[in-house]
């Protein structure tokens, strides 16, 4: 169906092609992709809307409308400032990713009826999730916070793992890619920059555990015996699977295992182990960063967990993004999804660019082609269970886990529950890596290319 003017409010509404109706700027791509991209971009939308509801004297800016927080209406502005809005702005959004996973249970391919709800009907599905944040605001205050909160907490638990399988699987993509350049034009510049890359990886985390051993260890007098446990067994484990990651047999059965993608885990479980102890509510034990006052060398806790804070929304945000571009196919994520095959070639996606299920942009002509006629390129229910996690895992790094606080300058608290579920994710994270590097010994009769 061709985006010309007359029509094109009523695609960007109801039609499958998000991306040459929306966004002149956009090249031409797969429905599935435009797709996943959109709803990447409403959960980014949930994103900012939260980090609204915690800017400071946000309340007292809504006090002086009249029309908002009058006499009748004051207990409903309580819940829009501080962790509450976020609670429900998460709530909503939450809501409605669940319910696509629901509604495109064992959806096969874009001949099923629902599939056209998942590439299309975007304005209603706006004005859906629009009316979920509404609806959100007028669950009352009380139980739904601390019940709402321990959901937020398990599903943020999951997120991590699953974020993990993201990182492996951008750390093989990374390195097939790179070797494949070397392979193919014989340039062994691509090779020195997986080394220079898997160096600097590795220097980032020595650098970091060499500080965690200055600042994070206490004194004479507080011996945080139990960030010196973090720190170092976190070592041993990244020492181990970078060793694990070069043994004959592992690379034997997978022969594209290297360092590169070792040293990239070893840096996630760096930032884990360093999250952790900027979680700990012992202010011995949690310096922050050091600030010098009157040439007194001193630390400052909340600018640290502020900076954690954004670190982990910037891995979280290449996360989403990746899942988003990412073609489930014979990696990591479609495995996870249960999408293993590879469902349209090359020469069949340039089949389907030239059939009639594609959609072409009069003035710019970019192209959208329907890449799931045969099947789906991507389960739809677990795409939608991933976003529902992630909207999961922002509110809680937002809320900063288990003790929130009303704004977004006393939100960086600390809490004893968030350095155990991160310190506890962090250990289950290289399980995880080291059984994607053992499976294909121990299970030699599996296919696990």
């Amino acid at each position: 169906m061709g985006c010309v003017i007359s029509l094109a409010g009523l695609a960007c509404c109801c039609g499958a092609a998000a991306c040459s109706c929306c966004c002149s700027a956009c090249p031409s791509c797969k429905n599935s992709t435009s797709t996943r991209l959109v709803y990447g971009f409403f959960l980014l939308l949930g994103a900012i809307t939260s980090c609204i509801m915690l800017i400071p004297g946000l309340r007292e800016k809504l006090s002086d409308l009249w029309f908002v927080c009058d006499d009748g209406r004051s207990e409903y502005c309580d819940l829009v400032a501080g962790y509450s809005g976020v609670y429900r702005v998460c709530f909503g959004l939450a809501c409605f990713f669940f319910l696509l996973a629901v509604i495109m249970l064992n959806t096969k391919s874009s001949g099923d009826p629902r599939s056209k709800i998942q590439n299309g009907f975007w304005f209603f599905k706006f004005l859906a999730l629009i009316g979920l944040w509404v609806g959100a605001f007028y669950i009352p205050s009380g139980d739904f916070e601390q019940v709402w909160r321990y959901f937020g907490l398990v599903g943020a638990f999951i997120f991590i793992l699953v974020q993990l399988v993201l990182i492996v699987d951008f750390a093989h993509t990374w390195n097939e890619k790179w070797v494949d350049k070397v392979e193919e034009t014989d340039n062994r510049g691509w090779y020195f920059g997986l080394l220079f890359f898997t160096i600097i990886n590795y220097a980032i985390c020595i650098t970091g555990i060499v500080l965690f051993y200055v600042y994070y260890i206490g004194d004479a007098v507080h011996s945080c015996s139990e960030n010196k446990f973090f720190i170092s067994f976190n070592m041993a484990l990244c020492i181990g699977i970078s060793i694990l990651a070069i043994l004959p047999k592992v690379q034997e059965a997978q022969p594209r295992s290297g360092l590169l993608q070792s040293s990239v885990i070893s840096l996630y479980v760096v930032y884990l182990t360093w999250s952790a102890m900027t979680s700990s509510p012992e202010k011995a034990c949690n310096p922050g960063f050091p600030t010098v006052n009157n040439g007194t060398l001193s630390g400052a806790t909340g600018s640290a967990v502020k900076a954690e804070s954004w670190i982990g929304f910037f891995i979280w945000f290449i996360s989403i993004v990746f899942a988003c571009m990412r073609t489930a196919s014979t990696n990591n994520v479609g495995k996870l999804t249960g999408n293993e095959k590879v469902l349209l070639s090359s020469d069949s996606s340039a089949n389907a660019k030239e059939s009639g299920g594609n959609s072409v942009d009069a003035e710019t002509g970019q192209t959208v082609w329907d890449d799931e006629e045969d099947a789906v390129a991507y389960s739809y229910s677990f795409f939608h269970l991933l976003l529902f996690l992630a909207t999961l895992y922002i509110m809680m790094t937002l809320t900063n886990w288990l003790k929130p606080s009303s704004s977004i300058d006393s939100q960086f608290t600390e809490s004893s529950g968030a350095v155990w579920v991160k310190i506890s994710s962090c250990w289950l994270c290289v399980l995880l890596y080291g059984w994607t590097l053992i499976a294909p010994v121990v299970l030699s009769e599996r296919d696990f290319t």
